[in-house]
């Protein structure tokens, strides 16, 4: 940690260049004599991450940016926000702290909370940025936070980890056993610390692969921001054998979309119909949560097929998703869909053999308009196309 970052002229001299030529002001150079212009670059680089991710740092005077890549793995203020408010109590433990995101949001639930980060450089940029933060209840520390926590005597009200994937090469299926730290390895003795874990983890992870790894799983909450889903927070109860309920959360900016249901209960059988009055389309949350069965039951929509995770509906209800009005279905015939004389059409695939790609090429369709096409198939297994409006 270069402390001659901080200088003010420095400071002025990144918040001035945010948008600048980087390749540009490389070659040119600074005339700063304590600090390189690679440095230079480096806090620019993260601090323009930061506008739309984490303003709090952005607009704070005085914040020392670690290189991009903390900032890219780190949580979003929205997400840091929605995990701090699951949970609360006296003390907390970070055992991964990272950039200190989601401790500085655990920091308005507990009153004591415990940032451990190994990286030692990184662990004394996060304690400098606490100071200009105005947060006084974190004690940061340069620690392996497993090691730290089986040397501790003290036990905790919660202990939050977020374990980093070491095998990307393994592609979109991995194991909690293959990250940094090994949880179900440790998962035995962290609960002699705790009783409460909150755990978060890539969206990548399979949900029946994670229930696999963990024990006293109570609840799994799936957060999307804006339908894209961000990760997925476990919490666990020392103790707890019962049935593992599902929060499927797509945080927006206008009125936030929440699903919930008993995983269990999603083995039950949903109601088939032909496309109605109404089509729906679930929100990302829920499509990662797989809880199609009980968006059928609970709110009493049909669904068009067992594979296609549409949904369709004579009366118009509030749906967790995206909702358009049905126009016409035809069946998937080249001779009728050129009838439609459609030259511009949203399009999506559900259960369909062909992508996207595929489809605008054969039909020479643009994207764009007011006009939503879903390629699917019905419950008798016809390849059918629905054209509609949205909502």
């Amino acid at each position: 940690m270069n402390l001659a970052i901080l200088n003010t002229k420095v400071q002025n001299f990144i918040s001035e260049n945010l948008n600048a030529n980087l390749t540009k002001l490389l070659l040119k150079g600074t005339a700063f004599k304590n600090v390189e212009t690679k440095e230079i670059i480096e806090q620019i680089e993260a601090k323009k991450r930061c506008k739309t991710k984490l303003s709090s740092w952005f607009n704070a005077k005085n914040i020392y940016y670690p290189n991009k890549l903390n900032i890219e793995q780190t949580s979003s203020e929205i997400t840091a926000s929605y995990k701090s408010k699951l949970i609360s109590g006296e003390t907390i433990i970070d055992l991964t702290g990272g950039f200190g995101v989601d401790c500085f949001y655990f920091s308005k639930q507990f009153n004591n909370v415990t940032h451990c980060e190994v990286n030692e450089n990184l662990s004394k940029i996060v304690k400098h940025n606490f100071k200009q933060l105005a947060i006084n209840n974190i004690e940061t520390l340069p620690v392996d936070g497993i090691t730290h926590l089986k040397l501790s005597t003290k036990a905790v009200d919660w202990i939050y980890i977020d374990p980093s994937r070491r095998h990307d090469s393994k592609g979109k299926v991995f194991f909690l056993k293959d990250c940094l730290p090994n949880v179900p390895e440790h998962i035995d003795s962290l609960f002699t610390s705790s009783k409460n874990i909150l755990i978060k983890t890539s969206p990548l992870l399979d949900i029946s692969v994670g229930l696999s790894e963990l024990k006293h799983v109570k609840t799994i909450h799936i957060v999307a921001v804006n339908n894209e889903v961000k990760e997925l927070l476990w919490i666990l109860e020392n103790n707890f054998e019962g049935s593992v309920n599902i929060e499927a959360i797509n945080l927006k900016r206008e009125q936030n979309e929440i699903f919930s249901f008993n995983y269990n209960k999603d083995k039950n059988k949903p109601n088939y119909s032909e496309p109605l009055s109404y089509l729906y389309e679930p929100n990302a949350a829920i499509l990662k949560s797989g809880g199609f069965n009980e968006i059928s039951n609970q709110l009493n929509v049909f669904k068009l097929h067992q594979h296609s995770h549409l949904y369709t509906s004579n009366t118009l209800i509030e749906f967790p998703g995206r909702v358009f009005k049905i126009e016409n279905v035809i069946p998937f015939n080249k001779k009728v869909l050129k009838g439609l004389n459609l030259n511009k059409a949203n399009i999506t695939t559900r259960n369909f053999p062909e992508n996207v790609a595929q489809i605008r090429k054969k039909f020479k369709i643009k994207d764009g308009g007011n006009t939503y096409l879903f390629f699917t198939t019905d419950l008798n297994n016809n390849k059918i196309v629905v054209a509609s409006k949205k909502v």
